[in-house]
This record gives C-alpha cells, structure tokens and sequence, in this order.
C-alpha cells in the first residue's frame, strides 16, 4: 500500500487527451458510489475540465470534486483532482491539440512520479492521442514503452477480459519490422514474462501458455516459411525444459476459429494486429489493456480517445471501470503471492 495508513487502495488517474473521451468514462466510473468501496481516486487534471465535461453529461448533480494539492491529501470517499494548472486551459473537443498532448504528458508524469514514491499504489491511465504527445521527452509510440521506459525493465503489453489474456511480443511495431525483432531471446523473455505474471498477478499456480506463429499455417513444415520452425519452436522447447507449460507455434486462424484459446491461461501473440483482433471481437467495450512486468500496477481501457463521439454523452465507461477492477485485484494478488513465497521452507 501507499504511504498513506489508509486500507484503501489509493487509485492514481493519468487524464490521457482532455479532448478525448476520457474525462466522460472516469466520471461516469465514479458516479456510482460503490466504486469508492474498491479505491480512492485521484486525478491528475483539472477541476475545470472535469466540470466541463460533466455538464454535457446527465450525471447527479451532488457529484462534486475535491481539489487537493497532493495524493496524500485524497479524501476517502470522495472524487479527488489534483489540479496540473489554475490557468484557463483551451479544450477543443474531438480535436488533437498541442495543449491536450502537453497536458497529458504531465499528467502522466506526475502519476507516474508518485507511484514510485508510493504515494499512490495503481495507475490506471486514460487514452492519449500519440501523435501530439509527442515530445523531446516522450518519443515513445505508446503507454507500455514509456513506462518500461520509466521504470528501468522489460515489460508486456497483456490484454484482459474475461474470456481471454492476449501478450503482444512487439506492441507499436510497423509490421515489416515484426520478422527481424523476433529475436530468441526476446520471444523467451515474453513467455517468461507471461508466466511469472500468470502466477503473480493472475494466480494461476501453473499457467498453460500458447505461442502463435508468425507465418499462415505455421508455415506448413516450410511450404510457406520456416520462420516458425526454426525461430519460435526452439523458445518454445527451451522454455519447457525450464518447467513452464508453453506450447505452439499454433496458426491463429484455425487457434482462434476453433476456440483453442479456452485451453489456455495465456496467449502470446507476436504481432499488434494478430493478438488485437481476436480481443478485441470478444471484448470490445469491457477489454483492458494492462502493462505485466513493471515494478507497479498499471491498468488502461481498451479503446482511444473517441474524438466522434466526444462530448455526446456516448462513451461506455465499463473498460474503465473494468480497468479499476483489474488493477485492484492485481495489487491484492501480488501482495498475497509476495506473502506467500517469501515465507516458503527451502
């Protein structure tokens, strides 16, 4: 937990693009006074925007805000913002601006800067546009990067539902330079990542991993390719003489045609678009995208910043709130595990 004594789970808030629809979904999350059971959030953003969204929204009229000036002041309970500027900010809703990537580059920033100091215990960051956060200090294609960035590790892009936990071995990558990044030892350090955070973050005591294959039909004994058979069934072997349950290359048609992905804890797919697709189709409005292997929680929604659909009181907040859930959980799960394996006989 935080520094804080508090039992609450102390839940930082990155506002992603103040354009986008990312105030709507955190408000409409917290409108239900239940979530406050679970956390305490604290948004690093403005009052002002956030009053600004709420009014193109039908929520309560009691729901207000708590300005404070630091997450060790979030009152338990309560909506907590903590305010990046007192000047006037510009918004331009539906529309990517310089101000909107600045903003949410130092919202980030700061959230990412009291997790380390433990003033808060999870992240859950709302959608940036990647395009105008771009800057001399952000010159990543995405939230995983800049966070393993941040960090100092390895990390993977995992995404969660309830039907499925996709990896992605090569997150932001144009796709003619997925083949030559597909090294061995990354593919053997995603599946150990997977597998640790299986067991740590997920609870699975022995986790059944499946690696799907980069080329149709896994190549087809080399009709096709021999990527397959000489790139990721060695990772594959290698990894299983390590104890961890690993199996593939499987071709993603026929894996995700036949709902072979049910057997399985964890599936890695080696490309964006061949592991996005798939989660995306079962899990569109409740997927979460969540960063395993950094020292800290960190929880996303799914999906962008929805400029066409801004501002009209259209957006679902149950990735979200999904999101919320899922870093919750995860914290608890991983403090229990530390507990556990800290105090086993040798």
């Amino acid at each position: 937990m935080s520094n804080n004594d508090s039992s609450k789970i102390r839940l930082a808030i990155s506002q992603g693009d103040v354009n986008g629809v990312g105030y709507e979904v955190i408000l409409k999350t917290f409108s239900d006074a239940r979530m406050y059971d679970y956390c305490t959030p604290i948004l690093y953003g403005s009052t002002k925007v956030a009053s600004y969204h709420k009014k193109l929204l039908t929520l309560q009229p009691d729901y207000n805000f708590v300005s404070i000036h630091s997450a060790q002041e979030a009152v338990e309970g309560k909506f907590n913002v903590i305010n990046l500027t007192n000047e006037e900010i510009k918004l331009d809703i539906g529309k990517s601006t310089e101000l909107a990537g600045k903003l949410s580059r130092e919202s980030l920033d700061m959230a990412c800067t009291d997790l380390k100091e433990g003033n808060v215990d999870v992240l859950v960051t709302a959608p940036i546009n990647k395009k105008n956060i771009q800057s001399q200090d952000f010159d990543f294609p995405g939230h995983t990067e800049y966070l393993s960035h941040k960090f100092g590790c390895s990390s993977l892009m995992l995404m969660v539902c309830d039907r499925i936990r996709i990896g992605i071995v090569t997150n932001h990558l144009a796709l003619k330079d997925v083949p030559a990044t597909l090294t061995h030892n990354l593919l053997y350090d995603k599946i150990m990542l997977m597998n640790e955070s299986l067991k740590r973050d997920f609870s699975i005591t022995v986790p059944k991993i499946a690696v799907l294959a980069l080329d149709p039909h896994a190549g087809d004994n080399g009709v096709i390719g021999d990527f397959d058979m000489k790139v990721i069934r060695p990772v594959i072997e290698e990894v299983q003489t390590k104890g961890v349950l690993a199996y593939g290359p499987f071709p993603s048609d026929g894996f995700f045609g036949s709902s072979q992905f049910c057997k399985f804890d964890g599936v890695l797919a080696l490309y964006h678009d061949q592991g996005l697709i798939p989660f995306k189709l079962m899990s569109f409005t409740e997927g979460v995208n969540y960063t395993a292997g950094l020292p800290y929680v960190r929880t996303s929604p799914a999906h962008g910043t929805g400029y066409d659909i801004v501002g009209k009181d259209m957006a679902s907040e149950q990735s979200f709130r999904s999101a919320v859930y899922l870093a919750c959980n995860i914290l608890r799960n991983r403090q229990e595990y530390d507990e556990l394996t800290s105090n086993q006989l040798r």
